[in-house]
């Protein structure tokens, strides 16, 4: 509970969708669940495959790893709370839930977006620099990386949200999101909300500007690397390896772009809608990404196929 000389809060609202009719809410409930159900099994899922198939234990699928732990972090952390508000009509979250939840949520994303630039160097160098890939890019140099890839924003973020935690509360304790972001909170604020928002929009910016920027240019140095390749059908191997990354990657970065982008030049969303894109470019990746690993990466897709019909193989037999 904070105490200050404006009001003292204990909790707050959490409003979902503003204006969303009551006859809906079911259905939305049933929805999210369902998208709470695939990120948990979908992950889950990989995560179990990658584990028990020693096959698969290399640096690439190390990686698939860690992004289906962001993942499926992310979904139980923001998910069953905007559900519990639909199904059960329960609204309120404590004070400091609501900033814990904020903590996970910007440092689940950060890390996302660093793992993200540690998959595009895996890219860079088996394809740039094969012959020295095996010595270079081992398991133990990619558990460091994605270690570092977890610490840091786990640092950062806990001095965004004290400074967060020393805001007077003024203006209301509603919520205009589906979960607790700092924007939603830090805007209920009534003294230095500026300072704090611009301190957390800078980092926010470094960890998602900064691996994008690396992301950027290392697939420009691997379509040329690939563009000198002799062989047709070299080419189209070396960047059918690519494909899982650059889909993972895309669904991530492209929608948070365009709306950066659309604010910046003037275009606004109503809150409604700006509520749903958020949702759909922070919850639907996560739900989409197993499904890559499963169809685009070809060991995984194999390790499926050959158990699939080992199993199938031995239902044949003892019927």
């Amino acid at each position: 509970m904070l105490y200050t000389n404006e009001t003292r809060i204990e909790h707050f609202f959490i409003i979902g969708f503003p204006g969303l009719p009551l006859d809906y809410y079911g259905i939305v409930s049933a929805l999210l669940f369902i998208l709470f159900l695939a990120i948990a099994v979908g992950n889950i899922f990989i995560l179990m495959v990658i584990k028990c198939d020693r096959s698969l234990h290399k640096p690439t699928y190390l990686i698939f790893c860690h992004l289906a732990l962001t993942d499926l972090a992310f979904g139980t952390v923001t998910l069953p709370k905007i559900v519990s508000k639909y199904w059960f009509d329960d609204s309120i979250i404590s004070f400091y839930g609501c900033f814990a939840q904020m903590y996970f949520v910007h440092f689940l994303g950060a890390t996302h977006s660093f793992i993200l630039m540690v998959m595009a160097l895996d890219r860079f160098i088996a394809i740039c620099t094969p012959l020295r890939y095996t010595a270079v890019f081992t398991n133990t140099s990619v558990s460091v990386l994605c270690g570092i890839s977890w610490l840091m924003p786990l640092s950062w973020m806990v001095g965004i949200t004290l400074d967060a935690l020393t805001l007077p509360f003024c203006n209301s304790n509603i919520i205009v999101q589906c979960y607790c972001d700092h924007i939603a909170i830090t805007i209920l604020g009534c003294e230095n909300v500026r300072k704090v928002q611009l301190v957390a929009f800078g980092l926010a910016m470094f960890s998602l500007l900064l691996p994008l920027g690396f992301i950027i240019f290392s697939y420009f140095v691997i379509i040329v690397t690939v563009t000198r390749m002799s062989s047709t059908e070299g080419r189209i191997k070396t960047l059918s390896t690519c494909t899982p990354q650059l889909l993972i990657t895309c669904l991530y970065y492209m929608p948070r772009c365009f709306v950066y982008l659309a604010n910046n030049v003037g275009f606004t969303f109503s809150i409604p809608v700006r509520i749903v894109v958020v949702m759909l470019y922070s919850l639907l990746p996560a739900a989409v990404n197993p499904i890559i690993y499963c169809l685009k990466t070809k060991d995984i897709k194999e390790n499926l196929k050959k158990k699939f019909f080992i199993r199938k193989i031995n239902i044949t037999t003892k019927t």
